[in-house]
């Protein structure tokens, strides 16, 4: 997978934890089997800059913990149509979106949650990448899909509570 990483955060976020979400996105795209050339990012903030996203895109005026930007939700673009064979396209990397993560809540829901950051930090990031990829929890026959395979790859990887 093709991730890039931005730290807008004050104080910086430490390697081995930017080390860490790489390593449980990669292992999360191939768990659900995405191809290895799709694109996505992940920013780490702290909690005034979420709270200014939050209010901005959902009208939520409150710091949140991960805030994913799904770029291809599947609506058919047909005012810009883009024509291209099917070679082309195969060319053409899957750019699936963009993750905000609060480093704040990070902390704050590990200690509510008394587990690990690292287990915090997996948890939003491996949640966020599953809303990119088409998961959702708003009704209980989608969230009895999420959840399950969110505990799975967390488990799986070695992130366990």
């Amino acid at each position: 997978m093709d991730l890039e990483i931005f730290d807008n955060t004050k104080d910086g976020v430490p390697a081995e934890h930017i080390d860490l979400v790489k390593n449980i996105l990669n292992y999360a795209g191939k768990y659900i089997e995405l191809a290895d050339d799709t694109e996505m990012s992940v920013t780490f903030v702290n909690n005034d800059e979420i709270q200014e996203i939050n209010k901005k895109y959902r009208g939520v005026n409150r710091a949140t913990d991960v805030i994913s930007f799904a770029i291809e939700d599947g609506d058919d673009d047909t005012d810009f149509p883009v024509i291209m064979d099917d070679e082309m396209a195969q060319e053409i990397p899957e750019n699936i979106g963009d993750i905000f993560v609060s480093i704040d809540k990070v902390a704050e829901q590990a200690e509510f949650l008394d587990h690990s950051y690292e287990r915090e930090l997996g948890f939003l990031v491996v949640h966020g990448f599953l809303h990119l990829n088409g998961y959702d929890h708003m009704k209980p026959e989608d969230e009895a899909v999420m959840f399950p395979l969110q505990r799975k790859i967390l488990d799986d990887y070695g992130l366990t509570r």
